[in-house]
């Protein structure tokens, strides 16, 4: 999966635990709620959980809440739990011509623009909270009373 699909299901999955509240939300009922298979929530569950983003619990009564306040978790935040670190950079698949003026520095300079493009980005991400997400979605009145952990996809 991506980085930018890892993001989007993250931020996708700390909004509905937020709209949830302190009712642990199964990775099935995730699932159904992302379109998408209950193993592909559970990894993003577990690098919200190794960030300190997400408590989980297994069990009958199990499934995952936020471990803190939605207003104090930023897209950044979510971003980074989700990145691959060892990524490089996006550039050529394979190594420029260093005969070349331009393929002798080309990946340098790639380099340091999406660098400061990334940078910019976590910058934009960080003013957002995932309470500044929950308060844009418009939610059905009976939508925040659902339990998760015992709902049905």
């Amino acid at each position: 999966m991506s980085r930018n699909c890892r993001f989007a299901v993250a931020v996708h999955v700390a909004t509905l635990l937020a709209i949830t509240g302190e009712r642990p939300a199964t990775s099935d009922w995730i699932a159904g709620s992302v379109n998408t298979n209950p193993v592909v929530v559970r990894r993003i569950l577990a690098a919200l959980g190794r960030a300190g983003l997400v408590r989980s619990q297994r069990g009958i009564s199990g499934g995952s809440i936020l471990a803190r306040p939605a207003a104090s978790i930023t897209l950044r935040d979510l971003y980074r739990a989700v990145a691959d670190e060892d990524a490089p950079p996006p550039t050529h698949n394979q190594p420029p011509n260093d005969a070349c003026p331009v393929g002798a520095h080309i990946v340098e300079i790639l380099v340091d623009v999406i660098g400061r493009a990334e940078a910019a980005k976590e910058a934009e991400l960080a003013q957002t909270s995932v309470a500044d997400v929950v308060a844009r979605i418009p939610l059905c009145p009976n939508q925040a009373q659902e339990s998760p952990a015992n709902a049905g996809t």
